[in-house]
């Protein structure tokens, strides 16, 4: 069927996997093409099934979320990758943002959020929460606050009047509907700025441009 969103579910707890089933299902937009339990095997099943999307989680056996997302981004396979946590490792979820992961969820993430999150990151955006980006701010933020703050003041320099005022709006979580509404901007032209603020600033992603926002604003 045209335009159907083709997904894949990783995670070693098969309730989770079950449970995200069920949260696909009956989505005529929506398929779920495979499932796995380790990230080797998640490897395996995007290789075959080629999805659009690919809801991943870190902590497995064998080989986890973050190596599989690794081994995912080598290979130059499809699908948006959409890492699944619980914030009890931090660090790794911010080496996530380095390889290329386009979203995060926690996995109490109503179901309704995790079926709009599919959605928007199979469109081209990715999803990052309030809830996530303020958590994985404070998490990031470390020693070093004046040189931080300089420099992330340094980077914003760079940008426009109004890029800065949507780059103000990314660090809140907001997606680019939300940011047209508020801006009175269309979402193409919301997406233009985003991408010219990644550029600008040597951000991959936009958790990188809300750590900058935060750090300018620190001390």
């Amino acid at each position: 069927m045209a335009g159907v969103i083709r997904v894949v579910v990783v995670d070693d707890d098969a309730l989770v996997r079950a449970g995200l089933a069920m949260v696909l299902g009956g989505n005529p937009d929506l398929e779920l093409v495979g499932e796995a339990g380790d990230g080797a095997a998640a490897v395996r099943v995007v290789r075959t099934n080629r999805p659009d999307v690919v809801l991943m989680d870190i902590r497995m056996p064998r080989m986890d979320g973050l190596a599989a997302l690794e081994a995912l981004r080598a290979e130059g396979l499809p699908g948006a990758v959409i890492v699944l946590t619980t914030f009890d490792t931090d660090e790794h979820v911010l080496r996530a943002l380095r390889l290329g992961a386009h979203g995060f969820l926690l996995k109490d993430t109503p179901p309704l959020a995790i079926l709009d999150a599919v959605r928007r990151v199979a469109a081209g955006e990715q999803m990052l929460s309030p809830s996530v980006v303020r958590r994985l701010v404070e998490h990031v933020v470390r020693d070093d606050t004046a040189e931080r703050r300089a420099t992330a003041g340094r980077a914003l320099a760079s940008l426009t009047p109004a890029e800065l005022k949507v780059a103000e709006a990314v660090a809140e979580g907001r997606s680019n509907a939300d940011i047209s509404a508020a801006l009175l901007m269309s979402v193409a032209t919301v997406k233009t700025y985003v991408s010219r603020i990644l550029a600008k600033l040597g951000c991959t992603n936009r958790v990188q441009v809300a750590i900058l926002v935060h750090d300018s604003r620190t001390g």
